[in-house]
């Protein structure tokens, strides 16, 4: 749940499962798709960057993450492209590329699929976000979902852009 404060700036609870994929579904063109690039300014706590390309429109965050698996603080922060090219630089690790299908879901929730380019290319995870935590430990996944790793922070992405 999001509450958008004056400013901008979403706070919310994120509570998600994640999970890798073993290969790609046969339908993946039918989906909405976002190009996205990300870095991580500092990793505890969690913040990052992030450029979202949809079609032709653009937009930028900064983004905090408190410590968590399965639940997190998350504050979004909308940036122009001057800010956000500014922090870009101050950077550090491996810049994550990737393309996110949005795919409904049973009981209005919605797969993101990431699929993941440049030094993580072969890496696909999936992650389902949840209103609350009851609905995400009743939550059973497709038959298609790989391995879960919500409780691995090997795959978090602020660990994965680690060099």
């Amino acid at each position: 749940m999001a509450l958008v404060k004056g400013d901008g700036m979403e706070i919310s609870m994120e509570i998600e499962r994640k999970f890798l994929i073993p290969s790609l579904p046969e339908t993946l063109e039918e989906y909405p798709v976002c190009l996205m690039e990300q870095a991580y300014l500092c990793r505890q706590p969690v913040l990052r960057v992030r450029r979202e390309e949809h079609g032709e429109e653009k937009s930028f965050v900064l983004t905090y993450k408190s410590k968590g698996l399965l639940e997190r603080e998350e504050y979004n922060l909308p940036l122009d492209e001057e800010a956000y090219q500014h922090l870009r630089a101050k950077a550090d690790g491996r810049w994550i590329t990737k393309r996110r299908y949005l795919i409904p879901e049973k009981d209005g929730l919605t797969i993101e699929l990431d699929v993941f380019e440049g030094e993580l290319t072969g890496l696909v995870m999936a992650e389902v976000e949840f209103p609350d935590r009851g609905t995400a430990e009743a939550y059973r996944a497709p038959e298609w979902f790989g391995k879960e790793v919500t409780y691995d922070p090997a795959y978090h992405n602020s660990n994965l852009s680690l060099l």
